[in-house]
């Protein structure tokens, strides 16, 4: 199934949820000859858009009081961008890293869809099953490890051993500050598994909003001198490209 074919599909079933008020997944099947897999996976992706609401066996519109308030729409606008532009930097059959914890790089998932033969290691439960969802679902990694409640993640010695055992072509991660002294900052205290992800992989891509330049957090995450890319915002200065840039660091603001 096309990239084109699968939005068409998608496309149709939001219409055709539209003129019933609601759709389940063996008629869509045979409408659509194709799988209930399939069409499973394509519910679960227009549910993650807002489109509408899963149920047993099939799905209803989305409820009014559920769709998000339009001031939002922007911060998630943004973070779409970012991710698309993230995704151009990955060709298929890559071997990537996501780590937990970042609505940014959550919203990266969906663009994975369009992306043949990767292998995806996480330490994330939420990206985990999220990925099973894609159509073309990739070759799916867990680091394992001890479950953190507050990073949302597997953290510890046997998720870092875990990863010390394979090599990657690209880490993407969020960050909640960007010190453009040191590098990107984090709340979170747990953040060697971070490192660990940085040091096995070949390139490191943060993606991050421009209003994370300058926080003043004081947990120092990854240092510039381990990342080669930032995805950004226009909102990004100037004057801090330069500066990154003399750090060796590419930023790309969309």
């Amino acid at each position: 199934m096309t990239k084109r074919n699968t939005q068409q599909r998608r496309r149709a079933i939001v219409e055709l949820l539209a003129e019933s008020g609601e759709v389940s997944v063996d008629c869509l099947a045979q409408r659509f000859d194709t799988s209930e897999v399939t069409i499973r996976k394509d519910l679960a992706a227009l549910e993650s858009n807002g489109l509408l609401l899963r149920r047993y066996g099939g799905a209803v519109p989305m409820p009014q009081e559920m769709i998000a308030d339009p001031a939002t729409d922007k911060v998630s606008d943004r973070k779409i961008a970012l991710a698309k532009a993230a995704a151009e930097l990955i060709l298929d059959h890559n071997r990537i890293i996501l780590d937990s914890g970042s609505t940014t790089t959550a919203a990266l998932l969906p663009e994975l869809s369009h992306k043949q033969g990767l292998v995806v290691m996480t330490n994330s439960l939420n990206v985990a099953n999220a990925l099973r969802e894609l159509e073309n679902e990739p070759t799916l990694l867990m680091t394992g490890g001890t479950w953190d409640p507050k990073s949302e993640g597997f953290q510890g010695q046997l998720a870092e051993q875990i990863l010390r055992s394979y090599n990657f072509d690209q880490f993407f991660i969020g960050a909640d500050g960007l010190d453009l002294a040191r590098g990107t900052t984090t709340f979170n205290e747990l953040f060697s598994l971070s490192r660990v992800m940085a040091e096995v992989a070949r390139e490191v891509i943060v993606m991050a909003e421009s209003d994370k330049l300058d926080r003043k957090i004081h947990n120092l995450e990854l240092p510039w001198e381990q990342i080669a890319v930032l995805v950004t915002d226009t909102g990004f200065p100037d004057e801090a490209v330069a500066q990154l840039q003399q750090q060796n660091v590419k930023v790309i603001r969309v």
